[in-house]
């Protein structure tokens, strides 16, 4: 039974969606959850958060803002309310996530080898062979498993049915996976009572599972491949998360200046000479892999790592063009892809989509701006697109004008009324919305992390979770 007074007393999350309100109906362990947080008291509650941005700080637990002159290494607020997945949601979120990675291997496997999809109709050609991120470099490239896509984060949001919706994939280098991981351990440190007797599944093996896939797709005349993490440098936005993530794996982070090609093979530069190196999770775009291939300018790949790949004396993760996979405007095609590839119909729908580099799609999009959630195929981090019933009629006039200039680059969605759940706010605990980004690991087979990261749009009334613009994350209980 909830708590008839406390923390949860004036909470009201009407007409949304609440991931524990309505979650505590049908599972008596997330209504335990309910019941203890009602019993708080708002001081301790305040205290405990205090704790939890010291330690936040005192880590380095950070993302880099490049638009902030003034801030540009920013702690990721965490909210200390967790949000709960009950095991038969989960399961469904499993199954879906697992169809959706099978669907962008096979889809990106065709795309670079037979094109049968394209020849078939079912994708335009042009909206995979006029994408930025194709690759022509990849054309009759076979990689070990047929996986492009080793490390995927699939962003979900549920309606105010409680329905879950594929809001986007993000199959090139999906960041966000060492909070999910810090996040677990605040939570052990500094809420442990509420924890107490709930069984929620681990995540503490993420880095041994990434490290074992990445050993399966290296040469296979390998015995104990060498694996490590390619990173752009300390000021990328994710620095934190490559050193993370290469402690958690127990490999080697580098950087291009680290690795040298000599031979026909990778090596790494140590103190007692050059090492083998045989799968390198890259951290860095396409464009700056390889200067031989892409940009020659680049300092942060290495020089001639794409011949090495082609002659399969090295494995790269993720592979190079998968970005023609996680285009916003593919995406619209993504329950055809499915069905195409996999004879099945999608377990995760779709938001509705339209693509404005289609006349119809334009049209509708330019008709109903007011009411659509319009964005740019290629962006990420909530830049570039403009929510209808948030913007001032100026502000709808101005991106009419930028839509009308390039509709290819343009989807519009309609303005989902995404699930709420409790949140710390002040003294008291409040709505605010929030979405999941579950990561699927794939060598041979496919793993995905009991959860996933959480973001919540901190700011009343947001629906941008992003942490550029201003948003926040949460511990993800799934629940055994």
């Amino acid at each position: 039974m909830l708590a008839t007074h406390g923390l949860l007393d004036d909470y009201q999350r009407a007409p949304f969606f609440c991931e524990m309100m309505d979650c505590a109906k049908h599972d008596p362990a997330v209504a335990l959850i309910a019941e203890r947080l009602g019993r708080i008291e708002p001081a301790e509650l305040a205290r405990r958060a205090g704790i939890a941005e010291a330690e936040l700080y005192n880590q380095g637990i950070t993302f880099t803002v490049y638009s902030d002159k003034d801030a540009i290494d920013r702690i990721l607020p965490f909210d200390l309310i967790p949000r709960v997945l009950p095991a038969k949601e989960w399961d469904i979120l499993e199954r879906g996530v697992k169809q959706r990675v099978a669907a962008l291997n096979a889809f990106i496997g065709d795309v670079y080898h037979g094109q049968k999809i394209l020849k078939n109709g079912i994708v335009p050609a042009q909206l995979v062979l006029g994408n930025s991120n194709y690759r022509p470099e990849m054309v009759g490239l076979d990689v070990p498993h047929g996986t492009y896509v080793h490390v995927c984060g699939i962003d979900v949001v549920r309606d105010e049915t409680g329905a879950f919706m594929v809001l986007e994939d993000n199959a090139r280098t999906p960041s966000g996976v060492s909070y999910v991981l810090e996040n677990r351990n605040m939570m052990r440190r500094i809420f442990p009572d509420l924890m107490d007797g709930i069984r929620v599944r681990p995540v503490g093996n993420y880095g041994m599972r990434l490290q074992h896939a990445l050993a399966e797709i290296a040469p296979s005349n390998v015995a104990e491949p060498q694996v490590v993490l390619l990173s752009p440098g300390i000021y990328n936005s994710a620095y934190f998360e490559h050193i993370f993530l290469a402690r958690e794996m127990g490999v080697p982070l580098v950087e291009g200046k680290d690795l040298v090609v000599e031979n026909g093979c990778v090596w790494m530069r140590t103190t007692a000479g050059l090492a083998p190196v045989h799968s390198i999770y890259r951290r860095l775009n396409d464009d700056f892999l390889d200067p031989d291939v892409f940009r020659p300018e680049s300092t942060l790949g290495v020089r001639g790592l794409l011949d090495v790949w082609r002659h399969g004396r090295v494995a790269i993760a993720n592979a190079v063009g998968t970005g023609v996979a996680d285009d916003k405007a593919i995406y619209a095609y993504m329950p055809r892809i499915i069905k195409y590839y996999l004879g099945e119909e999608a377990i995760l729908s779709n938001v509705e989509t339209h693509i404005c580099g289609e006349p119809e799609g334009l049209q509708y999009t330019l008709d109903n701006l007011e009411k659509l959630v319009t964005k740019p195929v290629g962006e990420s981090g909530g830049y570039g697109l403009i929510i209808g019933p948030h913007a001032t009629r100026q502000e709808l006039d101005d991106f009419r004008a930028v839509l009308l200039a390039d509709p290819a680059n343009y989807i519009s969605q309609p303005m989902i009324k995404l699930s709420v759940s409790p949140t710390l706010a002040g003294d008291r605990l409040a709505p605010r919305h929030v979405d999941l980004r579950p990561f699927a690991i794939t060598g041979r087979d496919t793993w995905v992390l009991p959860g996933g990261l959480t973001r919540v749009a901190l700011r009343e009334g947001s629906l941008v979770v992003n942490s550029s613009q201003g948003g926040g994350s949460k511990d993800t209980w799934v629940l055994e």
